[in-house]
């Protein structure tokens, strides 16, 4: 028989504390009503005794110490999972918004998750293509890894998520299942609604479940988005055999609401007032992304965060840049220059990208290419620097060639139509022309054979 217990004992922002609790257990989730007729939900998140202190997601407006009545279900947060989910909204908690009623499924999983044995852990091999040439030829995604958007506030990070949804693949001779689980956190609703419209327009909605928390939402709700959203993907991915990526954003507001709840804990703080915890709590995220033996389902995370003040050393992108295998990098110069997508692809890296491109999987020469653009726009950014205090004038012709060089690349390789899905020939393909305004003894870093093979010069590019 289940027990209920009558008022609270306290109640400080988005917690309350229950006294007098039996049988109460970390991460079990309890119902409240509230006034008789309101019902929340609630996680325990911290046990003292017979003292339990409770997370209200639905926030405790209205509450009050002696109008709740709370009961403990004996379980940890729990979402109905279904290959259903795929063409449904939902919001933060994984309660449908759609108006197209429940989830009817018999399987219900715990969102904690757990974390994948490395043992199990197979290494990611082969790519996704998101149709943009500097994601594609530079920075490559690889099935199984997690590759975080570093943006700032005011950068097309959402229009560029809303396009690696739309044109994100398999490859073109790929007859897999893939599918994309999209989580936004702290979002305005202009900006949820034009994700929903963008991916309805598109017609790339039938393969995509959308779980949205609004700026409006409750604080503690954002801290489950993630969770609900990996639990969606591990299970179409573990159990399903689907390739599925996973897209957050944003991090940032998932980890500001972690600071927020941690205050309202009166727990001690951090670097910038986030808890200690931050590192172990963001890995907990991102290492449910990978590949299991054995398992033919894949799960690619793609977390989206905004540096306060274009910071890259700030707590957030510095902890998540250790956990991760690289980043891409957006630009404020390159957007104020009209760039799209503005990638400054010089910060910008894949750590797994040698394991999935050349030969059986994009082109053979896809490894050279990239290192020769990666170094040749490299020298650009020292001509420009020398350009800068001498003149542009003064430069030595080779200089000349390379200020040439970067100013075609950031137009024509970097930049790119918003609707714009280039296939990896024609990425390759730009990037060889581009090398070809270079002279031959320039492209150090790529095999004689391949040169022999691709190389063109060409005295400028249309």
């Amino acid at each position: 028989m289940a027990v209920e217990y009558l008022g609270l004992s306290e109640i400080n922002g988005p917690l309350v504390v229950l006294e007098g609790v039996q049988g109460a257990a970390y991460d079990e989730i309890v119902e409240m009503t509230v006034g008789g007729n309101t019902r929340k939900i609630g996680r325990i998140i911290e046990i003292y005794g017979d003292k339990a202190i409770i997370q209200v997601f639905e926030g405790t407006e209205g509450m009050a110490l002696r109008n709740t009545h709370t009961r403990l279900t004996g379980h940890p947060m729990e979402i109905a999972v279904s290959e259903e989910m795929l063409g449904r909204t939902f919001n933060g908690i994984g309660e449908p918004i759609d108006g197209l009623g429940d989830i009817i499924s018999d399987i219900k999983l715990d969102v904690n998750g757990k974390p994948l044995n490395p043992v199990t852990r197979e290494y990611p091999r082969n790519y996704i293509r998101t149709g943009i040439s500097a994601i594609d030829g530079l920075t490559t995604l690889i099935r199984g890894q997690k590759l975080p958007i570093f943006s700032g506030n005011g950068l097309p990070h959402d229009q560029l998520a809303a396009q690696i949804v739309q044109q994100a693949s398999l490859g073109d001779n790929s007859d897999e299942q893939f599918a994309i689980v999209f989580g936004a956190m702290g979002v305005k609703y202009d900006v949820a609604d034009f994700f929903r419209r963008t991916f309805e327009e598109s017609g790339v909605s039938e393969h995509v479940s959308m779980f949205i928390n609004l700026a409006n939402d409750p604080v503690v709700e954002r801290l489950i988005t993630p969770k609900v959203v990996l639990t969606l993907a591990e299970y179409l991915a573990f159990e399903k055999g689907m390739h599925i990526l996973v897209i957050l954003t944003d991090m940032t507001s998932y980890a500001e609401a972690m600071r927020e709840v941690s205050s309202s804990k009166g727990e001690i703080p951090s670097r910038k007032g986030f808890p200690g915890y931050l590192y172990s709590d963001l890995a907990s995220i991102y290492e449910r992304a990978g590949i299991v033996a054995g398992r033919a389902g894949s799960v690619t995370q793609i977390p989206i965060l905004t540096m306060p003040n274009d910071d890259i050393t700030h707590p957030i992108p510095d902890l998540t840049g250790y956990i991760t295998e690289g980043q891409i990098v957006l630009d404020r110069q390159m957007h104020g220059q009209s760039i799209y997508p503005p990638i400054n692809v010089l910060p910008s890296l894949s750590r797994l990208m040698k394991d999935g491109i050349g030969e059986g999987f994009t082109r053979v020469d896809h490894q050279d290419v990239a290192n020769q653009l990666f170094s040749c726009y490299a020298k650009v950014g020292d001509a420009r620097a020398l350009a800068s205090v001498i003149g542009e004038d003064e430069l030595s012709p080779m200089d000349k060639k390379y200020l040439e060089f970067g100013k075609a690349f950031e137009e024509q390789f970097v930049g790119q139509d918003p609707h714009e899905n280039r296939n990896i020939l024609e990425t390759l393909g730009i990037g060889w022309r581009l090398l070809g305004m270079l002279p031959r003894e320039e492209l150090d870093r790529i095999d004689t054979k391949i040169l022999d093979q691709y190389y063109k010069p060409t005295e400028e590019i249309q």
